[in-house]
């Protein structure tokens, strides 16, 4: 028996160890071979940490031979937040992102309820608090030395005087803020509190440091409290000097943001209950903000040009990608909070955040792990009597299933009992294992796909192409590698006619060509399989048809039609109907593009780009006059710009020459001997692969109408 609990300690030890040890690493950790420095190598922290205390918590169950659950007062609501997430992601029509995006959800409330579960005693919640200093303190550190250029880690993008570990000094000002208080609350009960009656509860009341701590350890603790507290609060002050100054962060403005979540929900045609209730799906505001933005954005000129990722708030998100339910159960969420009547400002301080400031994964994260903090020390001060019951329920309920009572001593007890401790840790790895699993995949196809982008740097075709292949192969849910692959094989294609102009093309290269060419749709197809609502996904596969315009059979429909599926995905972005009138101008359609231009020049009246292919689309069709007034508008636009006024001066000094040579000779023969132009920036194809005759047969795009509520405008 002696040995079976030594067994049983041994393992809670070791899970209070990967989740202290997780709490340092989480604002620190960051890799270069990953194709997000910052963020991913933080999710799988939290993936393994909580998939290594699963996997204790199972091992200590069997060893004990029952489950022991601790309950808290946001079980619930945090359960409902959970359900209604994945709920989301399930029904999302980008679904394979929506599951991804929600990932780091299920494993921050498995992180949520390790803490609670894992932390039963003073000394516990202590290593827990520090821990959760220690690693703040070391990120400020490192952020505190870059800022006076003394640069402590060896890596040459680390050398800069505004690095973070956290990849965004938004992300390090929140986070610094909403840990400083945790160490500044420890060290306020410790001089405060101890010396006058306290009229409120405070969360951190039963961990006295006079109780739990022999002197030398007691003043070692308020030592290293204290002195985090200066480092962190140094980090937050240099962090918020050059958010005002130098890296002001670029955030949603919030009347975008409030406009493009409720239009999520109310205009999404076809889905308006679904969407209603449960969003786009987590983690997919990206389609949000492209479906959903308003034409009035076009007029900031600081921000039309970006695409956003997240809102302007974090609940603005949640209303966009979790619909009604998810804001609600969030909601109910911070009731639960409130209803505890205890004063604890770090949570505090992160609800009043998740209304102002948009979160990314870590201020998430570290909003999960405040709140099992508050959960224990509200256990630790409610009725242990309470927490008991909820201990021993599933003891309890061992009995019952059985069908009878029976003393704790007797064997047949102990026997069944741990065959229920068993069957239910199996369960419990199982709803580990799986997302753990696919997880663990995500993660090496991600470190393969940062290969083939720096083997693509180099141009190092074929090392690109295989590695692109092996991160398709270890998780194909994912778009972004079906694009990447697409333009690889084109553009492999493309290297292999050009080697083989002025001489004859043997059997073999042919085919080589045609199945790049069949590789590069098939691959621009799955990625708007995959992500149907991206409009990048559309996109790229227009630009890969536009590519075969000549060469490819039925190619200039195809890609008129896929750039159509991508303005129907983002339909008040200008570039986009430049894309399309670009495509016309290509084809010599230059009423279709003189309308298009048309179209972005309504979107955004400032749009030099958008007045410059209007000008050569109507000097193209011989209004000269026309394209002489849009001339003039660009030269207006770009004033400030010598290089880009030089360009339109050479512009309007060809076509003044033209419209003098019409003015004294006949038009029609005058126009019919024009030489077209090609300005820089008129809108052309990336690639072009030459003509053949007959052109070869190529698959067409899979599209089905997506519904949006935006109509196309009106010039």
């Amino acid at each position: 028996m002696n040995k079976l609990k030594e067994l049983s300690s041994y393992f809670e030890n070791l899970s209070l160890a990967v989740l202290g040890l997780f709490l340092v690493l989480l604002p620190l950790l960051f890799l270069s071979t990953t194709t997000d420095s910052f963020v991913l190598p933080k999710q799988m922290a939290l993936v393994f940490a909580t998939g290594l205390f699963i996997v204790f918590f199972v091992i200590k169950t069997v060893v004990e031979g029952k489950l022991t659950f601790r309950g808290s007062p946001f079980d619930l609501p945090l359960l409902l937040f959970v359900i209604i997430s994945f709920l989301s992601a399930l029904l999302s029509q980008n679904r394979f992102d929506a599951l991804v995006a929600f990932a780091p959800i299920l494993f921050m409330t498995f992180l949520y309820f390790g803490i609670v579960n894992a932390v039963r005693g003073k000394r516990q919640l202590t290593f827990i608090l520090s821990s959760l200093t220690l690693g703040a303190s070391l990120a400020s550190l490192i952020s505190i030395f870059a800022f006076f250029k003394i640069y402590l880690l060896p890596f040459s993008y680390t050398q800069v005087a505004n690095f973070t570990t956290f990849g965004s000094l938004l992300d390090q000002a929140i986070y610094f803020a909403l840990v400083l208080p945790v160490a500044g609350q420890f060290l306020y009960q410790r001089f405060v509190t101890a010396k006058q009656e306290k009229a409120v509860l405070s969360p951190f009341e039963n961990l006295n440091v006079e109780e739990t701590h022999l002197p030398k350890q007691k003043m070692g603790m308020v030592t290293f409290f204290g002195v985090n507290s200066v480092v962190i609060l140094v980090g937050l002050g240099l962090s918020i000097f050059l958010l005002f100054t130098s890296q002001k962060p670029i955030i949603l403005p919030l009347e975008v943001g409030l406009q493009t979540a409720f239009a999520s929900i109310s205009q999404d045609t076809g889905h308006v209950l679904k969407s209603l209730l449960l969003g786009s799906g987590v983690g997919t505001f990206l389609n949000d903000f492209t479906r959903f933005k308003a034409a009035s954005y076009n007029t900031n000129a600081t921000l039309w040009a970006f695409t956003f990722f997240r809102s302007s708030t974090y609940a603005l998100e949640l209303v966009a990608t979790t619909g009604l339910l998810g804001l609600g159960a969030f909601l109910f969420l911070i009731y639960r909070v409130f209803k505890e009547k205890t004063f604890f400002l770090p949570l505090l301080l992160a609800i009043i955040a998740a209304f102002t400031l948009p979160f990314s994964f870590t201020p998430t994260a570290l909003f999960f792990v405040l709140l099992a903090i508050f959960a224990v020390t509200r256990i630790f001060s409610s009725n242990k009597e309470r927490v008991s019951e909820i201990e021993f329920y599933f003891v309890a309920f061992r009995k019952r299933f059985l069908g009878g009572e029976q003393h704790p001593g007797e064997q047949t007890q102990n026997k069944y009992g741990r065959f229920l401790s068993v069957v239910v840790s199996v369960v419990l790895l199982a709803l580990v294992g799986v997302p753990l699993y696919f997880s663990t995949l995500y993660f090496l196809s991600d470190t393969t796909f940062q290969q083939a982008l720096v083997a693509a740097s180099k141009n190092q075709g074929t090392q690109t192409y295989d590695l692109e292949v092996k991160a398709i192969k270890l998780f194909p849910y994912r778009d972004v590698y079906y694009r990447a692959f697409a333009q690889t094989n084109l553009a492999l294609a493309s290297l292999l006619v050009q080697q083989q102009q002025g001489q004859q093309i043997n059997q073999q290269v042919q085919q080589n060509i045609l199945t790049l060419i069949q590789q590069s749709i098939n691959a621009g197809r799955s990625a708007t399989t995959i992500a149907p609502l991206t409009s990048f996904n559309w996109n790229n596969l227009s630009s890969i048809y536009r590519s075969l315009i000549g060469f490819g059979q039925n190619a200039d429909q195809f890609t008129i039609l896929t750039a159509q599926q991508a303005i129907a995905l983002d339909t008040n972005n200008p570039q986009q109907y430049i894309e399309l009138g670009g495509v016309y101008y290509q084809l010599g359609n230059y009423d279709e593009a003189i309308r298009q231009f048309q179209f972005a020049i309504t979107l955004k009246q400032d749009y030099a780009n958008a007045y410059y292919n209007l000008g050569h689309a109507l000097e193209m069709k011989g209004n000269f006059d026309t394209a002489l007034q849009a001339y003039q508008n660009v030269k207006t636009l770009v004033a400030n710009d010598p290089t880009n006024t030089q360009k339109i001066d050479a512009d309007i000094a060809a076509l003044q020459a033209k419209i003098g040579q019409k003015q004294a000779a006949n038009p029609s023969a005058n126009a019919a001997a024009a030489e077209p132009q090609q300005p820089i920036n008129v809108n052309k194809p990336t690639t072009q692969l030459p003509e053949r005759k007959p052109p070869v047969e190529i698959p067409s795009p899979a599209v089905s109408p997506i519904p949006t509520k935006a109509a196309t405008p009106t010039p």
